[in-house]
């Protein structure tokens, strides 16, 4: 639980620069509660099949943090939410490790049956300010989706896309974290 912790207070280092100080990312960083408190709490208790609870508790944390992600969810490792005030993440959303989700942010659904209706991200896929990704579509791993966009079609790996309807504009590439969470973690708190 510790280590899963470190990773994600070094993401937060990785990839927002006004980051100064542990304490300051374990105490201001809602997406990074946000995230926390999935992991720890709200998924376990949904796969244990204490679906009322789950949902309960997903409810208080939106009203915390301004996020929202069902219960449902699958999220991956050293995913990170900027700004995340609005953030909506569907039932059956599945989010790639080393992802980045900004502020405004939709991973909804576009139909009212059961099972797989939202989109899944790969690895590394980055979501601009206001993306709406909508519908059982999947974002190719190192992706980048512009700001502002409307996604109702499937990305291919490492591709930039914008525009409502969301194109492809553009060639993309992942990029590797700058800091070492042992240069992150330390006596700062």
């Amino acid at each position: 639980m510790f280590n899963r912790l470190r990773e994600d207070i070094s993401v937060v280092f990785d990839r927002d620069p006004a980051a100064r100080t542990t304490w300051e990312v374990l105490t201001c960083y809602p997406g990074l509660h946000a995230l926390v408190w999935h992991r720890l709490v709200v998924h376990p208790l949904w796969r244990a099949n204490f679906r009322w609870i789950a949902r309960w508790l997903a409810h208080w944390s939106r009203f915390l943090t301004g996020i929202e992600i069902h219960p449902g969810a699958t999220i991956g490792r050293r995913v990170f939410i900027d700004h995340g005030m609005g953030v909506v993440v569907g039932e059956t959303a599945e989010i790639g490790d080393d992802s980045t989700l900004y502020h405004g942010v939709t991973l909804g659904g576009t139909s009212w049956n059961k099972g797989k209706r939202h989109p899944t991200l790969g690895k590394g896929v980055v979501v601009g300010a206001g993306a709406k990704i909508l519908g059982n579509i999947e974002i190719g791993y190192c992706s980048r989706i512009a700001a502002g966009s409307v996604v109702l079609k499937a990305v291919p790996p490492k591709k930039t896309v914008a525009g409502v309807p969301a194109k492809v504009v553009g060639e993309a590439g992942c990029s590797e974290p700058s800091r070492n969470m042992d240069q992150v973690i330390g006596a700062d708190i």
